[in-house]
């Protein structure tokens, strides 16, 4: 594929995908009803599917699986328990203030998030599942179509950008909190930015699921404290 082409399709791939995972968040938070949550499973499938009939049918590229390495698993681990620590720690000093569990309550309820085993079974699908997804997505995907457009640096900028975008919207409708949205966002960010960086230096999402499977632990730890206690 000619150089200009791959660039255009590189953009539409990237608009695609990111201004789903946008629309989907907003339906699930602010359309009531099973309308808003049927358009987001909608969403949810749309970007799902999206990078494997991508990279099979236009980039016609082959799918395999590699099991991670010692060194990944080790860098993996210690990346994400730092991660652990800073979200954790970042709670435990201005959580309190910052954030309004009635808010909180408020838009977890709709999910069916205020029952704990419920909460529970969510927290397991958010740690484990949700982390392999979004590295699926955000950096097998999005970020390799990144590299397309712009080089280096920029790429790893640009994917960890496009990555932030839906978890504003996310930050904001369940905290109703600007001071959390920003500071969380720019969490986002820099995770984004570190997990693109970590693709690009192992050429593996592994080092990236196992540290963002233990970031999201430590946000569903601190789920589970704003909503029951």
């Amino acid at each position: 594929m000619p150089k200009s082409s791959s660039r255009r399709a590189a953009l539409l791939a990237l608009l695609l995908i990111v201004s789903a995972a946008n629309i989907g968040i907003v339906a699930r938070l602010y359309v009531p009803g099973l309308a808003g949550q049927g358009f987001f499973v909608m969403t949810r499938g749309w970007i799902l599917l999206l990078p494997l009939l991508w990279v099979w049918r236009i980039d016609r590229e082959r799918l395999s699986l590699t099991w991670p390495t010692r060194q990944e698993w080790q860098v993996g681990g210690w990346l994400g328990l730092a991660m652990l620590g800073a979200i954790y720690g970042g709670y435990a000093l201005f959580g309190h203030q910052w954030i309004d569990p009635e808010v909180a309550r408020s838009r977890a309820a709709p999910l069916g998030l205020l029952q704990p085993l419920g909460f529970a079974a969510f927290a397991v699908y958010f740690t484990f599942v949700n982390a392999l997804v979004e590295e699926y997505i955000w950096r097998w995907f999005v970020y390799r179509k990144c590299t397309v457009l712009v080089p280096g640096a920029w790429a790893v900028a640009l994917a960890a950008l496009c990555f932030t975008l839906h978890h504003i919207v996310s930050l904001f409708g369940f905290t109703g909190s600007w001071i959390v949205t920003v500071l969380g966002s720019i969490g986002v960010f820099v995770a984004g930015a570190v997990w693109s960086g970590c693709y690009l230096r192992y050429q593996s999402l592994w080092v990236c699921y196992i540290s963002h499977a233990l970031a999201d632990l430590a946000i569903a730890i601190v789920g589970w404290q704003i909503l029951f206690t």
